[in-house]
């Protein structure tokens, strides 16, 4: 179990593991998508002609029509060109509402179509197992993580110490755990869910792809992978640009002060984008936490510019307690599992 309050920081990288598209890649397919040139010829693509019924309909919603919100979608598709992740794209139109939307619509659709398409099943393979097989993922050693040596009567302790920041927009750590929890503890799969809902503390400041329809709450639901659900439309307002959600003070001093009171602050496959770090830190932390990053593939230059950055938005002084780590997330997890846990 994780003894000392600790903050998990998730970016894409994490996602990336279990076969999620960063932002990078989902820039990319939002653009193959918005192609809507190719509509009607041999060259158009499923996705094309989904994308472009939920305009039609989604356009009357908003009183325009689909052909306005294809060619809002346009600007999105260009700006594509010379962009590099799709957040920072959706905040360049962010004046647009037509451009926004379709932005948006388009990052609900494809994360779903990723969450259909991943090794993360919507129920598991064999009954009793988990819909992610095998132990070699950091969601694996997450669940085993917050569930080891927690008595059955005091389980809903086991997350007690954790908060999670969750940067991308799928809802796999949410779907994942009720199964551990369930099978560490001889729950059934209800119960689990229940006390995940009630009890997991996790945000995502961009938004997501929507409720779980077993999490509580009565924002719109949609269960894990169904790539067109029927409320679509509705979803579309779970997506938030950097400047929409900062405006909300509330919330960003909740995040802040989720790692102001953290003795270990973990980032997992965090790209550190400046305009994500503006939420996470606003002052200097004065209780010198231990800050480590599992950031596979990142160079040497990128490396040293991320260390800077936790240097000055910390105030840590201490170099020991800031370290970058070139390592998967699930090497991360498993092996540093005694460093989480103290």
């Amino acid at each position: 179990m994780i003894r000392s309050k600790t903050t998990l920081v998730i970016g894409p990288g994490a996602g990336l593991e279990i076969e999620m598209p960063d932002r990078s890649e989902l820039l990319n397919k939002v653009a193959q998508g918005f192609d809507f040139a190719r509509l009607g010829t041999e060259l158009q693509t499923r996705d094309m002609q989904v994308l472009a019924r939920h305009f039609d309909k989604f356009g009357r919603q908003m009183g325009a029509n689909g052909e306005r919100l294809k060619e809002a979608a346009g600007l999105i598709r260009t700006s594509a060109k010379v962009g590099s992740a799709i957040d920072a794209i959706l905040e360049q139109h962010s004046h647009d509402p037509l451009a926004s939307a379709a932005g948006k619509m388009a990052i609900i659709y494809y994360t779903l179509q990723a969450e259909s398409r991943s090794p993360l099943l919507l129920e598991p393979r064999d009954p009793g197992d988990l819909p992610l097989r095998g132990t070699e993922n950091w969601l694996y050693h997450l669940g085993r993580l917050l569930t080891s040596g927690v008595a059955r009567n005091m389980a809903d302790k086991a997350f007690e110490n954790l908060a999670i920041i969750n940067f991308n927009y799928d809802r796999s750590i949410q779907h994942y755990l009720p199964f551990v929890v369930a099978m560490a503890f001889g729950m059934t799969l209800n119960e689990a869910r229940q006390m995940v809902g009630h009890k997991l503390n996790i945000t995502h400041p961009l938004g997501n792809a929507g409720r779980l329809p077993w999490e509580p709450g009565e924002n719109p639901d949609v269960e894990w992978g169904n790539e067109e659900p029927w409320n679509i439309h509705n979803l579309v307002k779970e997506i938030q640009t950097a400047s929409e959600r900062m405006r909300n003070r509330q919330y960003v001093t909740g995040l802040q002060a989720a790692l102001a009171g953290s003795k270990k602050i973990v980032f997992l496959g965090f790209d550190f984008d400046p305009a994500t770090l503006d939420f996470l830190f606003d002052y200097t932390l004065s209780h010198d936490p231990d800050v480590i990053a599992a950031v596979q593939g990142m160079n040497e230059p990128t490396q040293r510019a991320a260390y800077r950055m936790l240097k000055r938005r910390t105030g840590i002084e201490d170099d020991s307690l800031i370290s970058i780590l070139d390592t998967r997330c699930f090497h991360f997890m498993r092996d540093y599992a005694l460093f989480l846990e103290s």
